[in-house]
Parts: structure tokens; C-alpha cells; sequence
């Protein structure tokens, strides 16, 4: 099946039930220009069926790799509801009534730098099965007076989103998901990971894209669940990366792979005029879990077939790409050093039954108070066998350095009786090998990645990075924010913290 163009775009964006990704509306906004209105309609999903789209066998995760076994400080689980021993994702029309359901219209500014961004369903508990459902888009701010002298690929064919998920389907093409928990004696429905067999591309399993030769410019996203993504093309060619997450880089980075942890999205060009060849495939060699789990299969090594034409392009290729990006003059100077723990629970056979921050759970009050139009540097700590993708709401940070643990079970030892990573020495073990941030993701992010015992430098922004403005909103006024593992089954159940900002004179720090 191939990818079609984005569908002509809509001013108002309206977020509804909708079958699959290639229905999102355009997702492009202007910041500083336009107010954006998202506006909850409860229409009803379209009735008609899904196609057959790929294998319908579940997976299973796999119960004898090894995590280190270890004991944080004790948390309560969160509090389980009973549902159904499996999830089927079928669209049916809605009764008449539901038409009734509550609305809300909700107006964006969008005062910030241009970028790349998504929405999606953020329900306590139930994430990883909306976002599996599909309630999730692209959202996109352009700043025209300074992009366009950058003369990058533009247009509906020639700058595209490829949206990527893994996911398992039954043979009516509705969605499977396992929601019998891998300990449910403790939690019901919860695994620690969702892992899809079919690898689907804006909606659709294993597609291909007609291209010419000349340059696109590709937004890629991963939306999966759980798998990290290190892709590649089969013969040879580079991705230039020109941007990661919501930001530009100073100058293009060359690179022959990307390597994308869930939610997490680069912006780059491939010039498919760079080889002989008709076609090439969008290829993923990344184990799951990752960095240590099962190497991928034959149905997740292949994401995507791009068709090259033989011919030159219909439309000459007048876009360039510039030698030098953007710049965002601001401090980086961190008033607060805070140090965040990572900690998975498990039984003594070594099957995960919950996840925390700091130890704490989300109910718990928050311990996390920067200074609205603050810096601080966090140094956090991943005390568990998986990579985990750090995520907060609201504010904007980069990754510098990754530093390894030395004699990591004697300071796991001292958490487990302390949680106090002050106290257990953290700067005496975190002296191991050194592993500096690739080139390319020396941007401003929503998504960095922590390695497993590791201690990641991560700085954090609490405003705008363009010149350090401050935000065009009261940060400090309820509901707060969170931040959290954006591997949604770990953020459901519960590696997720509430994160207050307060206003300098009522600071204590």
C-alpha cells in the first residue's frame, strides 16, 4: 500500500475518532501568527471495516531475559481496574446519545520557535491502549520569515511525516494487545513492554512511497509503544539530520543511522538522486528491549519500501541544503542540580511488576519545583536494565553526557536502604566510561534517552530558548505538569512525577 499526500489542509484542527493516520488533517501552524483551536468533538467513528494488514500473532514478551534484581524503596502499585482479557480495537458506530458527550475548546498561541510537535490522549492508566488505538497526530509550527531562506524541501509531496509504530493486528485488521499481566497475581492487565509484530508507516503495515530523484525532507516520529527504532537505509544511503524534536540544528549532520527512542522525532533529508538504484528499504536492526532485549526479527527489520524513479524529477530540484541551520541565543548557565532515580520493581523471578521515579508515585507530592524561567541541571540516574526516554511536559532541554556506573551493585545496595543518591556517593560511582551525546541530537528536545546504569546530564530550560523569554502564560497555575518515561507501559504503571513550578519570590531554592 502506498503513503498518500497529507490531506489538504484544515485551519481548525478537530481531534476525533478517526481510522487511521493518513486522515490527520495538515499539521502545520504558524507560531507567532495564528492561534490554533483544538476542539473535542465526540462524533462517531467511521463504519466501515479494516482491511487484512498483517500477521495476527500476538507477542509475547519474553520471560527469561535478565534484569538486574534489586529492591527500591517500597511503593504501592496503583490501583487496577478489571477489563477484559483482551483488547479488540474495532471501530463500530457510537449510539445516537454520544453525540452529547462534553467539549471543550482549548486555544494555543503558539509563541514559540518553529518545530516539530505531537498530541496525544494522555488518560491516567490507559496511554499505552488509547495512543495503540490511535489517538494521537502530528502537529507542526512554522515560522515562514525564518525558514524560508533556509530553502529546505517544502510542499505536500516533498516534505512528509513518516509516522512509525509496531503493532499486532487480528486477521480483521483490528488491533490485538496481550492485556493479561505477565505477574497478575499484582497487576491484572499489565507487561512491562507492548512489542508489535508489523511495523506500520502513517497507518499503514509495511508501505511503499513513490519518489523521484531529487531531495525530501522527512519529519520521522516513532509513536510505538515501547521499540526503539535504529534505522537505515539497504543500500547505503544518509540520512541529514536537520532537527530533532522541536528544534533546528546549528549546522546539517550526515549520518547513516538514527537511532529513536519512543516519542522521540527527527528532521531530516534524504537525497534519493545520491544512488544508481530504483529502489531502497527503510530497515531496523535495534533489539527489544532496548539496548539489551531480543534482536529484531524479519518483520521488524523492514519498515518501509521507497520506489525510486528511473527518470529525473517532473519538477526540478531547487532546494538546497544550507550549510548552517539555527542558533537559539540562551543561557545555560543551571541554578539547581537535581539528582532523578529510575527504579523497576521486581519479583524474585525476575518478572517486572511496576516502575517509579525517585521512588515515589504520582499521587505522592511533588518534590520537583523549579523557578519559572529557571536552568537547572538534572542528573538522572537509570537504576534499571532497559534505556528509558525522558520525558517532561512543558519545558525544553538537551542531553550532554552519559556517564556509566562504577561498582553499581554497592550503590544500588545504599538505595535500596536510602534513596538518596547524595548520600550513597553518586559522584564516587558515576566515574565510569563516558559516552558523549551524538551530533545530531544536540538539540533542544521533549525526548532525551537515559541509559541503564547510567547517570545522564540532562539541562532544562523552564522558558522559551529563544533569547530566554519568558513564558506568554502563568506556568505556575494549576493542574502543574508531569514528567515520565515515555515508554507507555512504564508510564502507566507508574514511572511518571508531578512537576510544580513556582514563581521566583515564592522560591525557597
Amino acid at each position: 500500500m502506498e503513503i498518500p499526500p497529507r490531506h489538504p489542509g484544515l485551519e481548525r484542527l478537530r481531534l476525533r475518532h478517526m481510522q487511521r493516520l493518513r486522515h490527520l488533517p495538515r499539521p502545520n501552524h504558524r507560531g507567532h501568527q495564528r492561534r490554533h483551536h483544538l476542539r473535542h468533538l465526540a462524533q462517531p467513528p467511521p463504519s466501515h471495516p479494516h482491511p487484512p494488514l498483517g500477521p495476527n500473532r500476538p507477542h509475547r514478551h519474553p520471560h527469561h531475559r535478565r534484569r538486574p534484581h534489586r529492591r527500591p524503596p517500597p511503593r504501592r502499585c496503583p490501583r487496577t481496574r478489571q477489563r477484559r482479557q483482551r483488547l479488540r480495537v474495532v471501530h463500530q458506530p457510537l449510539p445516537r446519545e454520544g453525540w452529547a458527550w462534553s467539549r471543550s475548546t482549548y486555544t494555543y498561541t503558539n509563541v514559540q520557535h518553529a518545530g516539530n510537535l505531537w498530541y496525544h490522549d494522555h488518560a491516567l492508566g490507559l496511554t499505552r491502549e488509547n495512543l495503540l488505538a490511535g489517538l494521537l497526530g502530528m502537529y507542526v509550527i512554522r515560522d515562514p520569515a525564518l525558514e524560508a531562506p533556509l530553502n529546505l524541501p517544502s510542499g505536500e509531496e516533498f516534505d512528509r511525516h513518516l509516522v512509525i509504530a509496531d503493532r499486532s493486528f487480528y486477521s480483521d485488521g483490528s488491533i490485538f494487545m496481550n492485556s493479561t499481566g505477565n505477574v497478575p497475581y499484582i497487576h491484572p492487565q499489565w507487561q512491562p513492554e507492548y512489542f508489535g509484530e508489523a511495523m506500520t508507516v502513517n497507518g499503514k503495515a509495511w508501505p511503499f512511497l513513490a519518489v523521484q530523484r531529487r531531495k525530501y525532507r522527512f519529519r520521522i516520529i516513532n509513536v510505538s509503544n515501547a521499540r526503539y527504532l535504529n534505522l537505515n537505509f539497504s543500500n547505503g544511503l544518509n540520512f541529514t539530520v536537520i532537527g530533532s524534536d522541536t528544534s533546528y540544528l546549528p549546522a546539517p549532520i550526515v549520518t547513516p543511522t538514527l537511532l529513536l527512542s519512543p516519542a522521540e522525532i527527527f528532521d531530516v533529508i534524504v537525497d534519493f538522486n545520491a544512488t544508481t538504484t530504483n529502489e531502497t528499504i527503510l530497515q531496523n536492526d535495534s533489539p527489544y528491549p532496548y539496548p539489551n532485549g531480543t534482536p529484531a526479527g524479519p518483520l521488524h527489520q523492514t519498515i518501509m519500501k521507497f520506489s525510486i524513479s528511473p527518470n529525473q524529477p517532473i519538477t526540478p530540484d531547487n532546494s538546497t541544503i544550507p550549510t548552517t541551520l539555527i542558533n537559539y541565543p540562551t543561557s545555560l548557565s543551571p541554578t539547581v542540580t537535581r539528582y532523578i532515580t529510575m527504579y523497576e520493581y521486581l519479583t524474585p523471578s525476575n518478572q517486572s511488576t511496576h516502575l517509579s521515579i525517585n521512588g515515589l508515585r504520582l499521587e505522592d507530592p511533588a518534590t520537583e519545583t523549579p523557578v519559572t524561567g529557571s536552568t537547572e541541571l538534572w542528573e538522572v540516574i537509570n537504576l534499571t536494565g532497559d534505556d528509558h526516554p525522558l520525558h517532561l511536559h512543558l519545558a525544553m532541554f538537551q542531553a550532554t553526557k552519559t556517564v556509566a556506573l562504577v561498582d553499581p551493585d554497592v550503590f544500588v545496595a545504599c538505595m535500596n536502604v536510602s534513596n538518596d543518591a547524595v548520600a550513597c556517593n553518586i559522584t564516587g560511582h558515576a566515574t565510569g566510561k563516558v559516552t558523549n551525546v551524538p551530533e545530531h541530537e544536540k538539540a533542544w528536545k521533549n525526548v532525551v534517552k537515559i541509559a541503564p546504569m547510567s547517570m545522564t546530564t540532562v539541562i532544562v530550560k523552564f522558558n522559551l530558548v529563544e533569547g530566554d523569554k519568558p513564558y506568554p502564560f502563568d506556568a505556575t497555575s494549576k493542574p502543574d505538569y508531569v514528567y515520565h518515561c515515555h515508554i507507555l507501559d512504564h508510564e502507566d504503571n507508574a514511572m511518571i512525577r508531578p512537576l510544580k513550578l513556582v514563581a521566583p519570590l515564592l522560591s525557597a531554592e
